[in-house]
């Protein structure tokens, strides 16, 4: 192992929108965190005094693993509160974890919740995190996978992403399902481990188009992609029906689920995994995990925000960089 393998991972956690529990959550996982990690480095990003207030980070700070960088608010932040004068602050975080992972001064970022209506009420187009993190890579395609922890390993990535349901099969095509294919084998091969990883692919329509009587996008597009695929080498069968997928007889020898719109499969992954589970970006030069929630405005500064889901994505990035540096 070189000098440069042998240094603590370095991790950088975005804390999100400052109204909601990004914060709080943030201090009470690195809590467990530094524990469960004690070679790694963790740098947290946001307002030093809002940190404070809000989560007593020179706590965490005092224990060496753990540093923050200061990123100073726009206007004052209350829980529960919306300020779109915010929006830019939250932004700043994510670039500068961004940067810091394509210099290679962090190993991976981890991401709290961000409220997407501040953001575009500050004057700034954003989808969400999955796309600007794609366009500020420079990444032509990324896959969203939702996971669940270590202990309840399901994993569900996702076709298309955010777009209304009657974009979603325009939004299909062989190619890009080929390309989807190609980029969820190799990141569970190069992030997770995964020496051979098998992939059930659903279909779009009920029962799988039912031989074309319920549409024709198996038949067209699906087939022909899972067909190309597995000439690739890519274990990916299907299209199976959706609503008959999530059953522990299919799911036993599987390693991911690819659906194909973004209802179809995060219903199932959030009821098996809520609380426990993690957002993941496959694709990018850089690793990203996040929490599989929003910001919970009514849970901000009560101090009942379960962290669970942000100690998985601390641990699942942690996990991630490893097999990234052994690879």
């Amino acid at each position: 192992m070189s000098t440069a393998d042998a240094r603590p991972l370095a991790i950088a956690i975005t804390t999100g929108e400052p109204a909601g529990v990004g914060p709080e959550l943030t201090a009470a996982a690195l809590r467990q965190a530094r524990e469960r990690w004690p070679s790694a480095h963790f740098t947290v990003l946001g307002d030093r005094a809002l940190l404070e207030a809000r989560a007593g980070v020179g706590w965490l700070e005092a224990h060496g693993t753990v540093e923050i960088e200061h990123h100073a608010l726009a206007a004052p932040a209350e829980p529960g509160k919306l300020n779109a004068a915010n929006g830019r602050y939250v932004l700043s975080l994510l670039d500068a974890a961004i940067d810091g992972a394509v210099s290679g001064r962090f190993d991976a970022i981890v991401t709290a919740p961000l409220q997407k209506s501040t953001i575009n009420d500050a004057g700034v187009p954003f989808t969400g995190h999955t796309e600007y993190l794609a366009e500020r890579t420079n990444t032509p395609r990324v896959v969203m996978m939702l996971a669940g922890s270590s202990e309840r390993p399901l994993r569900v990535a996702l076709a298309t992403t955010h777009l209304p349901l009657k974009n979603v099969s325009a939004a299909l095509s062989i190619d890009g399902l080929v390309e989807t294919l190609v980029i969820i084998d190799h990141d569970l091969r190069a992030h997770f481990g995964l020496p051979a990883p098998r992939i059930l692919v659903t279909g779009l329509n009920p029962h799988a188009g039912e031989n074309g009587y319920l549409g024709r996008e198996e038949i067209d597009v699906i087939t022909p992609a899972l067909e190309r695929a597995r000439a690739l080498g890519i274990d990916a069968p299907g299209p199976y029906p959706a609503d008959t997928l999530f059953q522990p007889r299919y799911l036993k020898d599987a390693d991911c689920v690819l659906a194909m719109f973004h209802d179809q499969g995060l219903p199932v992954l959030k009821y098996a995994t809520f609380g426990e589970g993690i957002n993941v970006t496959l694709g990018l030069p850089i690793i990203r995990t996040s929490v599989d929630h929003g910001t919970a405005l009514d849970l901000a500064g009560t101090g009942r925000a379960d962290p669970g889901s942000m100690i998985a994505a601390i641990d699942a990035a942690v996990t991630m960089a490893r097999h990234k540096r052994a690879a």
